[in-house]
């Protein structure tokens, strides 16, 4: 017993009882996932599992793959390294739920959607739908990377693959875990089985920070009083930020107009966290689901933000000459130096649990139904459409691995996925504000303008990101380098790209579709009777 518990490492930093622990929080994924995801028989279970989830279960799931790895890992960084201005995006975030619960979903439902792009479809067409299941492959690819190689990043470093001058190296094995095993998983059981491991991934999530919570308290000195103190003086614990600076992208104003915005687009607009919402068998129970996330998500942000700020604590009172400087490190430092055997363990299998189904069902469930089965795959039996389905899964497990290898030169991955959805996603958000908000529209109109405001937002990003030699690098056109303190060509703070990005996208749709009048496809009996 006494070597059961022992710290001494057996495989990377983990002792026995951490591979105990994370072996058996991994079974129990496992295990659910296949009583869950068990007799599939056609693409309604495989995609919305039949419509027979109940609303806990669908909104933990929510708040899981809300919260992600990002959350997990880079979160305590962000506490660490800055403050807790991160709060501030919250507020954004849970006005936005109230407007897709109430805005959104209730057309999603009318029109009995599998894919959420099914939806401008019916609105304006299907050039439209391609359109928008595009942008979403474009932007839940590039920023599901960027989530994945968190994760992997994290459990390299716990496991001691980290190697400073070949930093792929030490990637390639974690990748190609939470590869191969997310795509075993949702391959076999579909929706059903993302959604049921989702809520048992949430629970882990709460678990685990709590317990890292508790460990930390028991290591500080002084008391609550002396840690505030400490943290207080170093400015760890601001909160809000009410600069008005255009080019300051955490201030409060920023913050929050940019979560909003993003929340729309990700809550309403993009198919791996809806898909989740429509589980459930009526509008009103998948309203419930989404308003009661907004009370269980903000548990986790807190906790992982309050880790942060512990750490830095702990670190000012027991000085550590190999802490990294990086902020997407600190927290895995911590975890493979510092937490004991057991806690260790139980860290690791919430890091995995937060990636392991990513975004491969919500992936091949808009590429079968958006471009697949109206292009390729009309009059093909269920049975065929399913195995493709599964065939799609592989696939985007590939691409995602790929993304994630690309994402190696980022420091924070949190700010990374935000500016990455900040770019794209008002190109999808303004559209379907177009389409629920107005009865203008046409096809080519949404796609000039879904395009036209993508391009836009990419050149404010570079304009607001490099000056005049830095830029030049960028493109390689000159090696010499930037000067230190070089001001951005256009200061403007990637926070309110997506504000940008789907004003112009809802203008030029509308200005392109004046005086068109789209044929809108009327739902069936069955959709209209739908509660």
């Amino acid at each position: 017993m006494d070597e059961f518990f022992s710290a001494r490492p057996i495989v990377g930093a983990l002792a026995r009882a951490d591979v105990a622990v994370f072996l058996g929080v991994l079974a129990t994924m496992f295990a659910i996932a296949f009583f869950k995801g068990r007799k599939e028989r056609d693409t309604g279970d495989f995609f919305l599992g039949a419509r027979q989830v109940p609303v806990v279960i669908a909104s933990l799931s929510f708040v899981a793959t809300e919260v992600s790895a990002v959350t997990i890992t880079n979160v305590p960084g962000t506490g660490f390294t800055e403050n807790l201005q991160y709060l501030q995006f919250y507020i954004g975030s849970a006005a936005s739920k109230l407007f897709v619960a109430f805005l959104f979903l209730p057309v999603f439902y009318r029109y009995h959607c599998t894919s959420i792009y099914e939806f401008l479809r019916h609105r304006f067409g299907p050039p439209s739908q391609y359109s928008g299941s595009i942008f979403f492959f474009i932007t839940r690819l590039l920023a599901s990377g960027a989530r994945l190689y968190a994760a992997c990043y994290s459990i390299a470093w716990i496991m001691g693959w980290v190697d400073a001058q070949h930093p792929v190296k030490g990637l390639l094995a974690a990748l190609a875990l939470f590869t191969l095993s997310s795509i075993a998983f949702i391959a076999f059981g579909g929706i059903k089985a993302v959604v049921w491991t989702g809520a048992f991934q949430a629970s882990i999530f709460y678990l685990a920070g709590g317990a890292v919570i508790a460990y930390l308290l028991t290591q500080l000195a002084g008391g609550v009083q002396e840690v505030w103190g400490i943290a207080a003086k170093a400015g760890r614990l601001s909160v809000f930020d009410f600069s008005v600076e255009l080019n300051h992208p955490t201030s409060f104003w920023a913050g929050t107009a940019n979560a909003f915005f993003i929340g729309l687009a990700v809550f309403g607009t993009d198919q791996e966290l809806v898909q989740r919402l429509l589980t459930v068998r009526t509008r009103r129970a998948s309203q419930r689901a989404i308003l009661t996330t907004i009370v269980a998500a903000l548990p986790v942000v807190v906790i992982y933000l309050a880790i942060g700020t512990l750490m830095f604590v702990f670190f000012a009172q027991n000085p550590d000459a190999n802490l990294p400087d990086k902020a997407k490190e600190v927290f895995p430092y911590y975890i493979a130096h510092y937490l004991p055997g057991g806690l260790r363990g139980l860290v690791l299998a919430a890091i995995v649990l937060a990636s392991i189904d990513s975004p491969l069902a919500s992936l091949s469930s808009s590429f079968v139904m958006d471009i697949y089965r109206p292009l390729l795959g009309r009059g093909r039996s269920e049975r065929h459409t399913l195995w493709v389905s599964r065939l799609a899964v592989v696939g985007f497990g590939i691409v995602l691995a790929a993304v994630a290898v690309a994402c190696t030169k980022a420091d924070n991955i949190l700010w990374l996925a935000f500016q990455i959805i900040s770019i794209t996603g008002g190109s999808l958000l303004g559209v379907f504000l177009l389409g629920i908000l107005t009865r203008r529209g046409s096809n080519r109109g949404n796609i000039l303008a879904m395009v036209t405001s993508a391009v836009l937002m990419t050149v404010l990003t570079l304009l607001s990101s490099f000056g005049p030699v830095g830029l030049a690098g960028f493109f390689g056109l000159t090696d010499r380098p930037a000067p230190p303190g070089e001001v951005p060509i256009f200061p403007l703070a990637w926070s309110w790209l997506i504000v940008l990005g789907t004003a112009v996208t809802f203008g030029l749709a509308l200005l392109f579709g004046l005086g068109k009048t789209p044929p809108v496809e009327a739902p069936s009996r069955k959709q209209e009777t739908s509660p």
